[in-house]
């Protein structure tokens, strides 16, 4: 019998499900705190003013930076799949994901695991419950 895991994730954390016929079984969760810091928070460099009257931003792409963290998560959420095949522990995966997180996933997925990508959903299911994922699987 093949060995499914269930990977519902957003930018920030991942929930691996393992699937038993219509039943889900939550095994493990991945986190990046990172990805749940303000932008602000997250830079680094450069020394800190005080302004008085009109606030100012800073120059560069706010987004950017949170795009960075998402990345390194994904790539994270990529080597636990890619060890979860490689060590026996799944023969196929199902990716629930935001669909941003999902596209940057799918991008950091070795070929090898990628083929073992049975069915995608682009959609943030990560605070759903057990039931609902297994719903939205059906």
């Amino acid at each position: 019998m093949d060995k499914t895991l269930v990977v519902v994730a957003d930018a920030a954390r991942a929930r691996i499900f393992a699937r038993a016929a219509k039943s889900l079984q939550e095994i493990e969760t991945l986190t990046h705190p990172e990805s749940q810091l303000h932008t602000g928070d997250l830079r680094t460099g450069g020394e800190g003013s005080a302004t008085s009257g009109a606030s100012q931003r800073q120059t560069g792409n706010d987004n950017a930076t949170s795009e960075k963290q998402a990345l390194a998560f994904a790539k994270e959420v990529a080597s636990y799949l890619r060890d979860a095949r490689t060590q026996g522990k799944a023969d196929n995966f199902v990716l629930i994901a935001a669909p941003q997180f999902l596209g940057q996933l799918r991008e950091k997925l070795d070929k090898p695991t990628l083929d073992c990508v049975t069915q995608t959903l682009d959609k943030d299911l990560s605070k759903a419950s057990e039931d609902e994922i297994a719903a939205k699987l059906d």
